[in-house]
């Protein structure tokens, strides 16, 4: 951001300058942690902390300003009074998106935000000036901060719009009036809050009430209900997908373990990242990147060197263990989409080795959520786990039903929380194992995976593979699980579709 007046500020969000005579700023922070000199800082009222408690911290490290909505006893700088600074910081994005020449992508989805952004940004960036939102930053404050955190001199902005409650996306997409929309998919996630995949479809649709009429619409053309929904509105769409219906279509895919390969328009393309989550939306982000111009074959060769995603069917090997860390977020479809991952990961293993699953609750699936587990602990019978040590409230549910419709020796243990499960993972995880982690955010799995490379990156004497027990009996084939929830199998879910709010602190 350049130079910006306080004054100008004050009149876009409808602000009484209370206080000082600081007149301009050059940056914008909601974390009085992150606060920069030069920065105005919004004071936020979190879940868990408000903002207008370090507006001191704030300007001692140099912020110019502060946008508040409570009175407050600072020391003698500029203070600019509103009545909501979520709605203030909102309004001040809004107007400085409208202001610049940059283009907007925005993505929604119940799923795959965060990945198709990513592959979108790693693929433009090698041709365009491209800023992204930082991590994960997809909610009424998350939103505007990666719109503010542009330079005007951008060609194009990648932003998320996230949502668990009806209404959201519309505000959102309001704020960012994308150039490019797309949808990356709609499944059963934030029941809770929607009530039904219907209204979680509508949600995800409303994101084309912030394009202009030259806007562009992008969808997921493999889920049906969500192509008659569109066809519903009347608005001209795109669509991706394996259907050959679809604008953007995908064809001849193949995994091995820890990438894919595929062909779109007779161009054959190799992903190095697992999973048919993440075909999926590398053919998402390849149809964003063709509204800019790029080729197939453009976007085939920056694909060859595009790295894993922290948290997010991320492949690590620690010891002798193969980790699929996939604990930021977890709901049905992408629990489907991990546990395939898994089943691929042990297909192109030479040696015959464990399959574990760290399984954490599914969080905010309401009235559903009991019968949802249940059904999760049925797709870890089918993919064959031999471990399942499961973290949670509804723990015993998904251990019951894994148990139960096992047709093999499935080894199960439940824990209340995961510190829990940390402390005994040494009596269940054994060399050579391969083990998916994976759950909501509140479970913060990532833990596990700490004390995995406690117990496991030192050196120390391993047991050769061909001295390993082998299971008791051989695991089943993959069973076609479609019909467990009203949707077709998805990505892992690598965004909490809410940011928690760091700018109360």
């Amino acid at each position: 951001m350049k130079k910006f007046s306080v004054t100008a500020l004050a009149k876009i969000i409808n602000a009484h300058i209370t206080k000082g005579t600081q007149h301009h700023f050059t940056g914008v922070s909601t974390d009085s942690q992150t606060v920069k000199a030069g920065d105005c800082f919004f004071a936020i009222v979190g879940e868990h902390h408000d903002g207008h408690d370090y507006i001191s911290d704030a300007f001692a490290k140099g912020a110019v300003c502060a946008v508040v909505s409570k009175e407050i006893k600072p020391p003698d700088k500029t203070i600019l009074r509103v009545n909501d600074t979520i709605r203030a910081i909102g309004d001040f994005a809004r107007w400085y998106r409208w202001q610049s020449s940059f283009n907007v992508v925005a993505i929604t989805g119940s799923v795959g935000k965060t990945t198709t952004r990513q592959i979108a940004y790693h693929v433009l960036s090698r041709h365009y000036r491209v800023s992204s939102a930082p991590k994960n930053f997809n909610n009424n404050i998350g939103l505007p901060l990666t719109l503010l955190g542009a330079d005007p001199d951008d060609h194009v902005v990648i932003a998320e719009l996230g949502s668990n409650h009806p209404g959201e996306i519309a505000y959102l997409t309001r704020i960012a009036l994308p150039e490019v929309a797309i949808v990356t998919n709609a499944y059963p996630s934030h029941l809770e809050g929607f009530g039904d995949l219907q209204t979680i479809i509508e949600e995800k649709l409303s994101i084309s009430e912030g394009l202009s009429d030259e806007g562009t619409l992008i969808i997921n053309g493999d889920i049906d209900k969500l192509v008659a929904a569109c066809r519903r509105k009347g608005r001209d769409f795109y669509m991706f997908g394996k259907s050959g219906a679809c604008d953007y279509h995908v064809r001849d895919i193949s995994f091995d373990g820890f990438g894919s390969s595929f062909v779109i328009d007779q161009t054959q393309i190799s992903l190095p990242i697992p999973g048919p989550g993440n075909v999926e939306n590398a053919v998402a982000a390849w149809a964003v990147c063709n509204q800019f111009g790029l080729s197939i074959d453009d976007f085939a060769q920056a694909l060859k060197n595009l790295s894993g995603i922290s948290m997010r069917a991320e492949s690590l090997q620690i010891g002798t263990l193969t980790v699929l860390n996939d604990c930021y977020n977890a709901n049905p479809a992408s629990m489907k989409n991990a546990l395939d991952i898994l089943t691929e990961l042990d297909s192109a293993q030479e040696q015959d080795r464990r399959l574990v699953f760290i399984c954490g609750d599914m969080n905010e699936l309401g009235k559903h959520a009991q019968t949802l587990h249940a059904e999760l602990g049925i797709s870890i019978a089918q993919a064959g786990v031999q471990t399942l040590l499961a973290v949670g409230r509804f723990a015993e549910v998904t251990a019951e039903a894994a148990k139960k419709n096992a047709d093999y020796d499935l080894q199960t243990m439940c824990f209340e929380d995961t510190p829990s499960a940390c402390e005994n993972l040494h009596e269940f995880i054994e060399d050579y194992d391969i083990i998916l982690i994976k759950g909501s955010r509140v479970a913060k799995l990532e833990m596990a995976v700490e004390k995995l490379k406690r117990l496991f990156s030192k050196p120390a004497i391993r047991h050769p593979i061909r001295e390993l027990r082998k299971p008791s009996s051989s695991r089943p084939g993959s069973v076609d699980t479609a019909n467990l929830v009203d949707r077709p199998a998805d990505k892992a879910d690598d965004t909490s579709d809410n940011i928690e709010n760091r700018g109360a602190k």
